[in-house]
């Protein structure tokens, strides 16, 4: 068989634009615009191919918490690379650095777990968790309680079924999702969806009620379990209204509808607690994480499970034969040392206690930015925030087109050596958790000159 004859130039960026198709990337300007290529990365900065730094203000995807060039966790991958370089878990073969870090989770969980799982990313942690609420209600005898929630403007993955769970139009446009027994309930931002003059109380009282309406009308007989991320990430950083949790909580033990937390972002000490659960007062019957459990050095995810959950499984694969499901990599070795190498970092460094240092000056400075011409709110928790970019700041109008003014901040960052994301016209602050304060100050500092020259250009 012939190869295909290249038509690229000798350069990075040329044989980028003629063998790679990017993720989340507006494929018909990559043709034209091209790249741009990250060569190496140093504590919370990453370097261009021209030698140009950048602040990394998304800590890659909001995972590298321990910043670029952590020697513990390159010498943890190299040693397990020597010893066991790959190895699976499947039918009752197992090995150390798997057993000792599903040991480690278990004993950080939130809340009384028994089991962990492993999986290789978010998307594969929450589509586990999919089919283990099938599997554990086929397991009780209940085939018709299938259906699951998730919220508007919610992000669990981009698999088929998580795509599905995933709360915003462009996952789900012409991918022809979402997929049957998926529900999308009301989305917590109280900026948005509030109604005039109702204090954040209110309006978690108010969706509590919406929820339960929702159950009701779908049938509770029918619903499974309720995802929810504690603080939702890439759906613009919405941090649920005070007394969110607490009240839809009650809803769901009313009838009998576990309870996921999607900690993929908010895991590990990203919201000032070690759980985001901790810090919204989730009590979850099941946990995915992924991202900060291994500084996002190598590709490794984990469900954790509730001991009613596993008997469950136990039951239902003894009826079986076996537990149908797993993935070659479960628990690969070397990014499972390298897992428990970053969560022994997090404690003997005491990682949450510098987060808490140093989130006062962060959340300072971002909620000062709400006074900015172009920002309707600034919001936020720990090391995570967002500015929502409006044309109007008395009415909340967004700038129209939607998105435009998002891209011209993110760009305009960029051209200031800071490192954002743009979810359509909410720019996203995640940086790695070993920011210093000093860091913080030259982020905003260069986020402020990037929104100081896009008010000539959206008001000009």
């Amino acid at each position: 068989m012939t190869a295909p004859v290249s038509t690229a130039g000798n350069s990075a960026a040329s044989r980028d634009k003629a063998f790679v198709l990017h993720p989340y990337t507006n494929l018909d300007a990559h043709e034209t615009q091209g790249p741009m290529i990250i060569e190496r990365g140093e504590g919370i900065r990453v370097f261009d191919d021209g030698g140009r730094d950048y602040i990394e203000g998304m800590a890659s995807l909001w995972c590298v918490s321990l910043g670029w060039g952590e020697e513990r966790l390159v010498q943890a991958a190299t040693k397990q690379m020597r010893q066991l370089s790959t190895y699976h878990i499947f039918g009752h073969k197992s090995h150390e650095p798997g057993i000792d870090l599903a040991e480690k989770l278990i004993g950080l969980a939130p809340v009384p777990m028994s089991k962990v799982f492993f999986a290789n990313s978010g998307s594969e942690a929450n589509d586990t968790a999919i089919k283990l609420i099938w599997y554990y209600n086929n397991a009780l005898g209940r085939p018709e309680k299938k259906k699951i929630l998730s919220r508007q403007r919610a992000y669990h993955g981009v698999t088929v079924a998580t795509a599905s769970l995933t709360g915003l139009p462009n996952n789900h446009r012409d991918f022809d999702l979402p997929i049957a027994r998926i529900i999308h309930g009301d989305c917590p931002h109280h900026y948005r969806n509030a109604l005039e003059g109702e204090s954040e109380e209110a309006f978690a009282t108010r969706l509590a009620e919406q929820l339960e309406a929702l159950i009701l009308a779908e049938g509770p007989d029918t619903v499974a379990a309720m995802f929810a991320e504690p603080v939702m990430g890439a759906g613009g950083v919405v941090v649920p209204p005070a007394t969110y949790f607490a009240k839809i909580q009650p809803v769901l033990k009313k009838y009998d509808i576990l309870l996921v937390a999607d900690e993929v972002i908010c895991g590990f000490g990203r919201t000032g607690n070690f759980w985001g659960s901790q810090t919204v007062g989730m009590q979850p019957d099941i946990l995915t994480c992924a991202k900060q459990l291994s500084s996002g050095y190598l590709p490794i995810s984990a469900v954790v499970v509730t001991d009613a959950i596993y008997r469950a499984c136990v039951d239902e694969s003894r009826k079986i034969g076996t537990f149908g499901h797993g993935y070659t990599y479960s628990a690969h070795p070397v990014a499972a040392a390298v897992a428990l190498e970053t969560l022994n970092i997090y404690e003997e460094r005491d990682i949450v206690g510098h987060v808490r240092s140093v989130a006062p000056a962060f959340q300072s400075r971002l909620k000062a930015l709400a006074e900015h011409p172009l920002v309707g709110e600034a919001r936020g928790i720990g090391l995570i925030g967002a500015l929502e970019l409006v044309a109007d700041k008395a009415t909340k109008a967004p700038f129209d087109p939607p998105g435009r003014a998002g891209a011209l901040v993110n760009g305009l960052a960029q051209d200031n050596g800071l490192i954002v994301r743009a979810m359509g016209d909410s720019i996203a602050l995640c940086p790695p958790l070993v920011i210093s304060e000093a860091e913080i100050h030259e982020t905003f500092d260069r986020l402020t000159k990037a929104l100081d020259a896009a008010v000539s250009v959206l008001r000009g």
